[in-house]
């Protein structure tokens, strides 16, 4: 909050007892002389800051809705911080973790001195939540704002954990944005807004990083609710016209701190090797990349270059546009065809437009296109083993439509109705879960001993290797979360390879999309990515399980991975200059840690 007062002229409404013209220091008076020892508890759960009466009903009302029926007795309510300890310490068990609300006081002076106090016992996970005042005009009142960092006193401390919190408060409908909390020592009054924010904070209040010292260096989050906005500043420190919002919105986050509760402490990460880029996809990101650099933007993209929602992202920042087809793509425009191919359909189409193509089809899909045209002019009726509607598919059905069927499931067998049953022959997608594949490729022989396969396994080495990894971890993990988007097939496989196993497994793009409640319980959790998932992500994973506490990380790799592949000629002519080639068009996010084939 932006140095707000006690109570801040707050009437009695929606739920919340009244307040109104309270000064101050009501109750209040300074704790300097506060004793380190003020006989609190030691706690297991997670303890709850929130400076402000009115903010700790808030929380407390929102956690006892969430258990379905008030507590025996109503809170106690305190008085003041003056009597010898930090008030307002209630318990509220529930469905997740045990959680304690504490009223600790207004401005700077009171919080240090309650952080003083709950850190001579620490709990094992630290909140704070109040209202705060808005720096950026993108925020509305009764937004949340979960930090990522909280300023102040020339330090900055770190709150790993924002993401899963953001995350879990957005699922419950609430509106929330992540940055830096600026926490100064005074009411912010106009013109000062603007200096705050070009120091890169996007809310401020005047408690959060004293209280963080609570922590005593454990986990720790910060949450404030929007009260006030650089249009709407605070002029009167008794009168805040957005207080109701800002009170709703956390006592409608309040049940999200049990989940928290639930989800902190100590584990192990188990980190599956290999994991995220294959060779096909870091080669498809550099001609992405290398087309921008040499010809400018725009370049278009034909579908994703890869299945992955950062990835696409990161290139569109940096000026490519992705189309799902060439009839969006301007005439004479330079067009990338994504990783997993296309039809010779497309391509003529192309040609037919004098498009400039450069092709990012992975060199293995381009194998098993090969394939397909070979055992179609053979007089084969060709079993194509895939998933419908995915790209890879469609790409490989078009080499030969009229001699190709799509098989599923081994009841997909059952219809074929080959002219020549002793001349079936059958491919794979790259992508799929080699188990899976298995039993379709048992039904077919089965049913056509003739059968013919391919001259080498189609399915992706760096698809086998990674389904590998998930079978190393699942057995000894909790849980397992593999990261990739929802539109990855091989990602997706990898969930499937984990659950097969007998843990329970899900499929996540960042660490946003981790549940806390899938943390409940879980010490050792088993962490892998798809193909298509930039290594950045598995870290920033590792990170946010970092901020609910001590995360020890263990590498399980099965295999190392040595495979490159060469780039299309189009791109094969560029700068030698190291430099250039360090990160030359400014999108090394999704690249991660890789290096560029030549």
């Amino acid at each position: 909050m932006t140095g707000l007062p006690a109570t801040t002229g707050l009437p009695a409404t929606a739920g919340l007892p009244a307040t109104a013209g309270l000064p101050a220091t009501t109750g209040l008076p300074a704790t300097a002389g506060l004793p380190a020892t003020t006989g609190l508890p030691a706690t297991t759960g997670l303890t709850v800051c929130a400076p402000l009466r009115v903010e700790a009903r808030a929380l407390r009302r929102g956690l006892h809705g969430a258990a379905g029926s008030s507590p025996a007795g109503r809170p106690a309510d305190d008085g003041g911080a003056g009597n010898g300890h930090v008030p307002g310490m209630n318990g509220v068990p529930g469905a997740g973790g045990q959680v304690r609300v504490v009223r600790t006081g207004y401005g700077p002076r009171r919080s240090e001195a309650a952080a003083a106090s709950i850190a001579a016992s620490p709990p094992a996970m630290l909140a704070v939540a109040g209202v705060g005042g808005a720096l950026t005009p993108d925020l509305r009142v009764g937004d949340l704002v979960v930090a990522t960092e909280v300023t102040g006193d020339g330090a900055t401390v770190s709150c790993p954990a924002a993401p899963l919190l953001a995350g879990e408060l957005r699922r419950a409908g609430l509106r929330v944005t992540t940055g830096t909390i600026a926490t100064v020592a005074h009411l912010v009054r106009h013109g000062q807004h603007a200096r705050l924010a070009a120091d890169g904070a996007i809310a401020v209040d005047m408690e959060s990083k004293p209280l963080l010292a609570g922590a005593a260096g454990g986990p720790a989050v910060v949450v404030r609710a929007i009260s006030d906005t650089p249009e709407h500043a605070v002029v009167n420190p008794r009168i805040v016209s957005g207080g109701l919002a800002a009170l709703r919105s956390l006592r409608q986050a309040a049940p999200v701190f049990e989940r928290l509760a639930a989800a902190a402490g100590p584990r192990q990460v188990l980190l599956a090797g290999p994991r995220s880029f294959c060779a096909g996809v870091e080669r498809a990101i550099d001609i992405v990349e290398l087309a921008l650099e040499q010809h400018g933007a725009p370049v278009y993209v034909r579908k994703q270059i890869v299945h992955n929602a950062t990835v696409v992202a990161d290139l569109e920042r940096a000026g490519a546009i992705f189309v799902d087809e060439l009839g969006e793509v301007p005439d004479g425009a330079m067009v990338v065809f994504s990783a997993h191919g296309v039809s010779p359909e497309v391509r003529q189409e192309a040609a037919r437009r004098s498009l400039s193509t450069i092709d990012a089809t992975c060199p293995l899909v381009a194998k098993v296109h090969a394939e397909a045209r070979r055992f179609a002019q053979d007089g084969y009726l060709v079993a194509l083993i895939g998933h419908a509607g995915h790209e890879e598919v469609e790409g490989t059905m078009g080499e030969a439509p009229g001699a190709m069927a799509l098989v599923q499931t081994a009841d997909d067998v059952a219809r074929l109705r080959p002219s020549d049953p002793d001349k079936v022959a059958y491919l794979m997608q790259t992508t799929l879960a080699a188990d899976e594949a298995s039993g379709i490729v048992d039904a077919l022989t089965d049913r056509f001993p003739a059968a013919t396969g391919p001259g080498s396994d189609d399915i992706c080495y760096a698809t086998t290797n990674r389904q590998r990894a998930v079978r190393a971890i699942a057995a000894d993990s909790d849980l397992v979360l593999v990261a990739g988007s929802a539109n990855s097939s091989n990602s997706k496989r990898l969930v499937e390879t984990a659950e097969r196993a007998g843990t329970r497994a899900y499929l996540v793009d960042g660490p946003e999309d981790i549940q806390l409640g899938w943390l409940a319980g879980a010490s050792t959790i088993g962490l892998a990515a798809g193909a298509s998932a930039p290594p950045a992500i598995v870290r920033q994973i590792v990170s946010a399980l970092g901020g609910l506490g001590e995360v020890q990380t263990k590498e399980v790799v099965v295999a190392t991975e040595t495979v490159q592949f060469g780039l299309p000629k189009e791109l094969r002519q560029r700068t030698a200059d190291p430099a250039s080639m360090a990160d030359p068009a400014g999108v090394a996010g999704p690249a991660g840690d890789r290096q560029r084939p030549t």
